[in-house]
């Protein structure tokens, strides 16, 4: 994972070349106003690292969540069986 930085908006403004090497130098530059993150300012890799997550993200389900027709047709289901 990479390092990170935390600065306020105000020195990013002021010093966007020095945090723009930080983040070519592979840091992540967060970026607060009034103590909350706002935003990050990240390498391409990281940014293309980011979207690979992204693409690859799968939605997580709990059993107990599941609506009742989904649960029936996994209680039908057979091992090893194809789409009917």
């Amino acid at each position: 994972m990479a390092e990170t930085l935390t600065i306020p908006a105000s020195k990013f403004a002021r010093n966007f070349g020095a945090y723009r090497d930080e983040a070519l130098g592979g840091r992540i530059v967060k970026v607060t106003s009034h103590g909350r993150i706002v935003g990050a300012y990240l390498s391409a890799s990281e940014f293309a690292h980011f979207e690979e997550l992204k693409r690859r993200q799968r939605e997580i389900l709990t059993v107990g969540e599941l609506p009742d027709d989904v649960v029936a047709d996994l209680e039908k289901a057979e091992y090893g069986a194809g789409p009917r």
